[in-house]
């Protein structure tokens, strides 16, 4: 390795470390990993600009900056209160009911939009009932990224996949939307046992929840009703956005922009809101990961994984498939397959059928970003609102239910792959 590339690699895992540790804060250390880049000559700001992500940052900050403003309208509590008493209050189907939407809106949108939307309506309920949020949202977050696999605009990588492979939605929900609900319905299970014995709400918290009204819960009902038709337009944006030939970042914008105007909030205060922590940290990961694509670490690495199997289709499948989800555990998984994307196209010019390493690199992609609390934004970006909430979510905490359920995705993964391929 050349003297730069190993320098990436080091930068890359002491700022690994430091997060994994917790003695710094997240935020904290991604961005001294950027500055390090910066004081070692590898990028500077210009180039360093390149690799951020800036779709994804405008798709946070008008997710944040709206929701921030449809929270003062009282949606949120009233619908939290209201599917409480529609499930009797019983904290198991809550769960249940509540990974099957997460996971179904985002294989439609975009994941961080949806976990924004479902995670303070969560911790509103665990509030009502008295129970400790955390293990909802962890279902959530997986739910999130289990979703968003199983369709072309589910997730990022499938957007990429999907236009360099000329595959179609359908195509998607044959191959990766199969998988994506067997593994909804063992996770499901799992849960049972994870969280099952440990979900168990009073009888006098009960009573309470059932003696609720949700309509008091609206605290501005013009605020609502404006909230709701900027909701609609904002899943029909993320749906369409591609047809109407805009990018996700611009639906979030501009729903921020529309609440802001006509929503007759304080802008401020629904600016002030917004996850900036969690925002720089993106950033500062996302020059981190660029500096290691830059100096061609990450290419390397995908070589590496062709030359191992040796030309075998099969086999280069299951390395693909577990290598993509080992590496997307810690790595953002846009520049991977962005690396991964014009090898496996030389593969197809050189005769092989490259359409298993397709969907290999797709679902190893988007499942392994379960595997650590960075393996994707939904990920960061909903244990931000429950560390704020005063419920930590830690990086060894997430580990311990996110490694299991991503080592169980890949198994049922690889038996579909092997059975259909």
């Amino acid at each position: 390795m050349e003297t730069n590339q190993i320098l990436t690699v080091v930068v890359f895992f002491i700022v690994m470390i430091a997060i994994m540790s917790e003695k710094i804060h997240r935020t904290a250390a991604a961005l001294a990993g950027a500055m390090a880049l910066f004081f070692l000559h590898i990028l500077d700001v210009e180039k360093a600009i390149e690799y951020v992500d800036f779709n994804t940052i405008g798709v946070l900050v008008g997710m944040m900056i709206f929701v921030s403003g449809v929270k003062r309208s009282g949606l949120f509590e009233y619908i939290a209160i209201k599917a409480a008493k529609l499930a009797k209050g019983d904290p198991w189907k809550i769960m249940v009911s509540f990974m099957i939407l997460t996971a179904v809106l985002s294989a439609f949108l975009d994941n961080v939009t949806t976990v924004l939307l479902v995670g303070p309506m969560t911790i509103a309920i665990c509030q009502v009932l008295e129970l400790d949020p955390v293990p909802f949202l962890m279902t959530q977050i997986m739910s999130s990224n289990i979703g968003g696999t199983g369709t072309l605009i589910g997730d990022p990588p499938n957007i990429m996949i999907g236009s360099a492979a000329n595959l179609s939605f359908v195509d998607f929900l044959q191959n990766t939307g199969v998988v994506a609900v067997a593994i909804m319905a063992v996770m499901i299970l799992m849960f049972k046992l994870f969280y099952g014995r440990n979900l168990g709400a009073s009888a006098e918290s009960i009573e309470n929840v059932m003696k609720m009204d949700e309509v008091k819960a609206i605290e501005d009902i013009g605020l609502l009703r404006k909230s709701i038709i900027i909701i609609v337009m904002v899943l029909f944006g993320f749906m369409f956005h591609g047809l109407l030939g805009i990018e996700s970042s611009v639906v979030a914008l501009s729903a921020a922009t529309a609440m802001m105007i006509f929503g007759k909030v304080n802008v401020e205060h629904i600016i002030v809101d917004a996850e900036w922590g969690t925002i720089l940290f993106f950033v500062g990961l996302f020059i981190v990961v660029g500096g290691m694509v830059e100096t061609g670490v990450i290419k390397n690495l995908a070589k590496e994984l062709i030359a191992f199997t040796d030309g075998n289709i099969m086999l280069t499948m299951i390395v693909l498939l577990w290598g993509s989800a080992i590496l997307s555990s810690f790595l953002d998984n846009i520049p991977f397959v962005a690396t991964m994307i014009p090898m496996i196209l030389a593969m197809g010019h050189d005769g092989i059928n490259t359409v298993p390493l397709w969907w290999a690199i797709s679902l190893g992609a988007c499942l392994g970003g379960n595997g650590t609390l960075i393996g994707a934004s939904a990920n960061v970006v909903l244990a931000g609102i429950s560390n704020k909430q005063g419920y930590p979510i830690t990086f060894k905490s997430f580990i311990k239910v996110g490694m299991p359920v991503m080592i169980l995705s890949m198994i049922i993964a690889s038996a579909f792959m092997l059975i259909r391929y």
